[in-house]
């Protein structure tokens, strides 16, 4: 019923509309029916705001590029985090995208250096190492004089295969391979903490 409901959609809109709600639809965590309020929006919206939404688009696909060095998403190559001196040129952090960059930057507990992988390993979608930007991450380590690599990938499945599949590639180094600490979030409660997580707080314990 829902597919048919669909389809007389399609026929009733315009060619137009409907070639934006597909393609709106295609954006990741968009579904048809938010799609479809986006695209409505847009029609009901000022002809500036429609401009200025495709203008900003086209920049983003002109302008934006990734850095030569650390993988990050820039408008400046090298980006202003791997031209910027005052880093701290010893710590290597290997994430898995760059919106993971933005935030430990907005956690301000962390002042070196930047690796962007694009990704993790996942068998399941066919992602495996040479998918992602690790050659270039191990080259660089090779070349580089970094001496604490800190494997700061995502605590999921695919997070810690990659971290794993890291640690292995890097292990002939001379250099510390750190992992981030795992634990209870702040104002959290045990009994809702899934089974993972709490180990990792018991093998992370502190003296106090």
């Amino acid at each position: 019923m829902a597919v048919w409901g669909y389809s007389v959609a399609q026929s009733v809109l315009p060619r137009t509309v409907q070639r934006l709600i597909d393609e709106f639809a295609r954006l990741p965590g968009i579904g048809p029916k938010s799609a479809s309020r986006l695209t409505f929006y847009l029609l009901r919206a000022t002809d500036n705001q429609a401009v200025d939404l495709a203008t900003a688009l086209q920049d983003l696909k002109e302008h934006t590029r990734l850095c030569s060095v650390c993988f990050n998403i820039t408008e400046d190559d090298p980006c202003p985090i791997c031209d910027d001196e005052a880093r701290d040129g010893r710590l290597l952090c290997v994430v898995e995208e760059p919106l993971d960059v933005l935030a430990i930057e907005r956690s301000r507990a962390y002042s070196g250096r930047y690796h962007v992988l694009h990704g993790a390993i996942s068998p399941v979608e066919g992602i495996g190492p040479e998918d992602l930007r690790i050659a270039e991450l191990v080259e660089r380590v090779s070349k580089g004089n970094f001496q604490e690599v800190i494997l700061a990938t995502n605590p999921t499945l695919e997070g810690e295969s990659t971290a794993l599949y890291l640690q292995r590639r890097l292990s002939d180094r001379d250099i510390k391979l750190t992992r981030l600490a795992r634990g209870l979030p702040v104002g959290g409660d045990l009994e809702y903490t899934d089974e993972i997580t709490l180990g990792r707080a018991f093998e992370g314990r502190q003296n106090v």
